[in-house]
Order: structure tokens, then sequence, then C-alpha cells
């Protein structure tokens, strides 16, 4: 099983006796070379090798750790969001839409939420298919932890008015109470 290879070549009469003898022979000879002969430049190489290794070991296990500790604030975050998670208005009239990686959806919420969304004071997650407005504080760490699941968040940013010099709508206001 181990030259099926060879074997196929050689019925196929691509290869020769000679020729698989010489491979053979070749790589006999190539494992006997990298045996330790003593020099300097082989131990030095050995020392080398093993030091890359320990810290592409270190790194990995770092990362491991990493991932580990975030899983685990991950999962307090999920049960935080639900614990904390104000409840939507079954009578709810105002459809407020967000987008989330390119995608639009939709929650439907009353005027107080929607105000309370607009002042900074509630933040939108969605996880598991499901929105869940939480306090903006709330909001802000589920957007430092694992960003796409953030839905809306308001920021200072985001609300202040962009002046430019040569507007020609600058006469013209927006009303506060639009919606897309």
């Amino acid at each position: 099983m181990a030259n099926a290879l060879q074997e196929q070549l050689l019925k196929a009469g691509l290869t020769s006796k000679q020729k698989v003898r010489d491979v053979k022979t070749q790589k006999r000879r190539n494992r006997k070379a990298n045996v330790d002969d003593g020099s300097s430049d082989f131990i030095q190489q050995i020392a080398e090798q093993k030091k890359a290794q320990a810290e592409k070991d270190k790194a990995l296990n770092e990362e491991r750790f990493a991932q580990a500790q975030e899983k685990g604030q991950v999962r307090s975050l999920i049960t935080e969001v639900k614990k904390l998670a104000v409840s939507l208005p079954t009578d709810a009239d105002v459809k407020f839409n967000y987008t989330l990686e390119n995608k639009i959806f939709s929650v439907y919420l009353n005027d107080r939420l929607q105000q309370q969304l607009l002042k900074g004071q509630l933040g939108i997650v969605r996880l598991d298919d499901s929105s869940y407005l939480v306090p903006h504080k709330l909001a802000e760490r589920v957007n430092l932890l694992v960003p796409q699941w953030c839905g809306y968040l308001w920021s200072q940013e985001d609300n202040a008015p962009a002046v430019e010099e040569d507007d020609p709508y600058a006469d013209y206001v927006i009303p506060d109470d639009l919606m897309w």
C-alpha cells in the first residue's frame, strides 16, 4: 500500500525500476544529511526552530485564552441583554427602521420609546433574530464586544449638524420628526 503509486507508474510504463531505486537512495541520503553532525550551524538552526515554535505556541495559547474569556463575556452579555430589555408595546403605531449589516430591520414603538431612542437613552440590539430595546450603556458595551449585534446606537457625532459653507439648502429647515 505504501508504494501503490510507484507500482502504478511502473505498470503504466512511466518509470523504470532503476529510477525507483534512485529515488529511494536519494531519500535515504537526504535523511542522513539532516542527522546531527555536531556542527554549530545545525545546532543553531535547531535552536531557532524551537524558539520560533515556542513563540508560535505562546501566541496561539494567548489567542485561545482571549477567545475563551470573550465567550464568557459574550454569554453574560446575552443574558444581560435579555434581562434588561425593555418590552416592546403591543399597541405600537410608529415604525422605527434601523440598518444592521446592510439589512433594514423594523421595530414598532410608541412615541415615548421613540423619543428615548432618539435622545440616546435606549439602543437596539439584535440577536437570535429578535430585536431588543436596551439601556444605552448596555448597547455601548455590546457595540464594543460584538459590533455586529448593535442595530441602533445614538451618538453625538451622528446628530451633530454638518455645516457646509456653500450649502444651497442652508435656509431650509429639516423637520425633527422626519422618518425614513
